[in-house]
């Protein structure tokens, strides 16, 4: 009945689209038409109706909510305030969240007092919005006033208002900036700095801001002073302020490309100064009066990912220092991330993808001294936020099979637990290895595999993968796997599947040369990776033969898509969230063109060249019939347009393959607004690979 349906839909589609660009689905991209919508709403009643009746599905659905909305989760700093810690919480009776505090030294001892700031979803009642929490940025040192994002529905665009941490209201009168994609801070108590995107000429064709202001307490925003701007072919311009020490560094970066910004900071003086740090590199914050930054070109002696530091004072003079190497990584590292309290630089590395975290201080001939933190091996490590007067890190420390913890590290090397998750499972019951796979260029790929004890005849094996944007994929605790689709991997697991989690190239696990070996025409190195897993796991007896499902999301969306196009008899289901699919248009939709570093431009017949030989819209043939796919995606995605997957949807479903699709009507790029939506994806995920591989 589904596949007869969804055949009449997309038979409509065919026969009443207007062709454009040769595109017959190309209304599908009018975001919120009547029509476009009216086939959403189809499609994502055909699904619901096929997939709820699954057996088990509600049970899924229940448990996914009951385990998204454990009030046992981990209250993580969103931001540590002096001597207040902030926390952003989500159960099952606040969707939206509440804004709150507790006092560090309660936080630290495992018995936070909070204090509520702002309940998001009372606010968004009393106000007739339906705000999503987008964080906030309160001002160092007296943490009085902050600047508080709240978007409508879920997308990137914001309304930024201020707020008084000590009245616990928003100012009367403060400042206020509209709906926008927007970027904002603090200069002082009575000045901000705005990046807005405002319309015609205030946006570039990435859709963000181009100009920078400086806007003055109690003074109209047609008022504001015009400080840098970039041009229309630009990324962006975002304002940016650390603190060094107890100094407030404000300044701002152009962003000319995806990876290159310049940089500028305001001296002593008044005066704007372009720092001398290398475009491409990953500018880290400020410490001890040096600026960190992480390389991703070589630079002299300093090999790709080595993080190294430059003279502050000297670069606000006008001069050119020399910069000092902090840390490099080993072949088999990469230097993930870097954080610093007053004192301490915080680096988070990967090594063959586990985490190791060290504590750094600078000594007094300007070297760095490095101490490896005593976190428990073989996991994955994040930090979770420092506190910069107390030189404490808090990292997370989680595997597939171990719950999350929270712990705080001093520089001395002394680990204390702040909050520990229960297991939500029986992780007795499941083994998981790394493995590696041999990709066609003869690159060694590693995974991480996840399956019931006893299990060794081939199954059902869900493998999820990434692979760009130097966006590593390290194993969470597997109620969390894969990102975005809740605990879907561990109701896998259990029914007696396989669980994936595939470190392909162009993601960071072994540094910018891992990334570069995917980036625009060698992005046939990220498919092939993703091949040399399926087929490895088939051949080690884990997978059947026709029991490949493969998952992806945002960027993963073209990995799944040009695997799905170039090997239709090797996967046998396809799970494609928030996607991009269509590479020939891609750049001109919604902030698309600020992708072009990484994908190419399709408007140039050299870059069209290589792009259009995986492009998955443009490679759906006729007379193929592809694996069964699962689109899942929001109508508020305001950074990859629901094109992409609306006209995939209707083109594979029109050449009589199998579809599913379910478009939230908000929820922005992240998809679920709240998680009662990410329990029923969930469970709607289990069904369709339940239905269509089993296990």
């Amino acid at each position: 009945m589904r596949k007869i349906l969804f055949a009449a839909l997309s038979a409509a589609v065919a026969s009443s689209a207007v062709a454009q660009n040769d595109d017959p689905y190309l209304w599908l991209e009018e975001i919120e038409g009547a029509k476009a919508l009216e086939q959403v709403k189809a499609w994502n009643a055909a699904t619901e109706a096929d997939l709820t009746k699954m057996p088990g599905f509600e049970e899924r659905r229940q448990r996914a909510l009951a385990i998204l909305n454990d009030p046992n989760q981990i209250a993580a700093p969103s931001a540590v305030m002096g001597d207040l810690v902030a926390n952003h919480w989500v159960d099952a009776n606040h969707k939206r969240g509440l804004w709150r505090v507790s006092p560090l030294a309660d936080y630290l001892a495992g018995k936070p007092q909070w204090r509520t700031l702002i309940d998001v979803d009372a606010l968004g009642k009393a106000e007739g919005k339906s705000w999503v929490w987008h964080g906030a940025d309160c001002l160092p040192p007296e943490y009085q006033r902050c600047l508080v994002s709240l978007s409508p529905g879920g997308s990137d665009a914001d309304v930024v208002r201020e707020f008084d941490l000590t009245t616990g209201k928003f100012v009367e009168g403060g400042f206020v900036v509209p709906e926008s994609k927007n970027s904002v801070t603090w200069v002082d108590r009575n000045t901000l700095m705005v990046a807005m995107a405002e319309g015609e000429g205030t946006v570039t064709k990435s859709g963000y801001a181009r100009i920078v202001k400086e806007w003055k307490r109690g003074t109209p925003w047609s008022a504001a002073t015009k400080i840098a701007e970039v041009t229309v072919d630009d990324i962006g311009i975002s304002p940016v302020a650390v603190m060094d020490g107890d100094v407030r560094r404000v300044g701002f970066s152009r962003n000319v490309g995806f990876y290159e910004s310049r940089r500028a900071m305001r001296a002593p003086d008044g005066r704007w100064v372009d720092l001398p740090i290398p475009e491409t590199a990953n500018f880290n914050g400020v410490i001890s009066g040096q600026a960190i930054a992480t390389l991703v070109e070589p630079l002299g002696a300093f090999q790709p990912g080595s993080v190294v530091a430059y003279d502050l004072q000297q670069m606000l003079a006008g001069q050119k220092p020399a910069p000092k190497l902090v840390m490099a990584p080993t072949k088999s590292q990469a230097i993930e991330e870097v954080s610093a309290s007053d004192n301490v630089l915080w680096i988070k590395a990967l090594d063959d993808v586990s985490g190791k975290l060290f504590a750094l201080r600078r000594q007094s001939d300007g070297s760095w001294s490095s101490k490896a933190m005593p976190l428990p091996a073989n996991s994955t490590v994040h930090i979770a936020g420092t506190a910069d007067k107390q030189d404490i890190a808090f990292a997370t420390v989680e595997g597939m099979l171990n719950p999350t913890t929270l712990m705080s590290i001093d520089a001395a090397g002394k680990v204390a637990t702040v909050q520990s998750l229960p297991a939500q499972f029986d992780a007795s019951k499941f083994t998981v290895d790394q493995r590696f796979a041999t990709s066609k260029d003869g690159t060694r790929v590693p995974y991480f595999l996840v399956r019931k004890k006893g299990v060794t005849k081939p199954t059902g094996v869900l493998v999820h993968a990434y692979g760009g944007f130097r966006a590593a994929q390290t194993p969470t605790y597997l109620t969390a796997q894969p990102y975005r689709s809740g605990p879907l991997g561990l109701f896998w697991a259990e029914d007696g599947g396989a669980f994936v989690l595939a470190n392909i190239r162009g993601g960071g696990e072994y540094g910018p040369g891992w990334w570069r070996d995917a980036l625009r025409e060698k992005r046939q190195n990220s498919f092939d990776d993703l091949e040399a897993v399926s087929r490895d796991l088939i051949a080690t007896g884990v997978a059947r033969k026709d029991g490949v499902a493969i998952s992806g999301r945002s960027n993963g969306g073209v990995l799944v898509g040009a695997a799905l196009t170039q090997h239709p008899d090797l996967y046998s289901a396809v799970i494609s969230g928030s996607p991009l699919h269509d590479m020939k248009r891609y750049s001109h939709m919604l902030a698309g063109a600020s992708w072009i570093d990484e994908y190419g431009d399709p408007d140039k017949p050299a870059d069209w060249a290589f792009m259009s030989q995986y492009s998955p819209y443009q490679n759906v043939r006729p007379g193929v019939r592809y694996p069964a796919t699962f689109f899942y995606l929001s109508t508020k995605d305001d950074r990859v347009h629901p094109g992409h997957a609306r006209k995939m949807a209707a083109k594979l479903s029109a050449g009589g393959s199998t579809t599913y699709y379910h478009e939230y009507l908000e929820g922005g790029h992240s998809v679920g607004a709240d998680r009662s939506e990410d329990a029923m994806r969930s469970a709607l995920l289990w069904a369709f690979l339940t239905k269509e591989i089993g296990k």
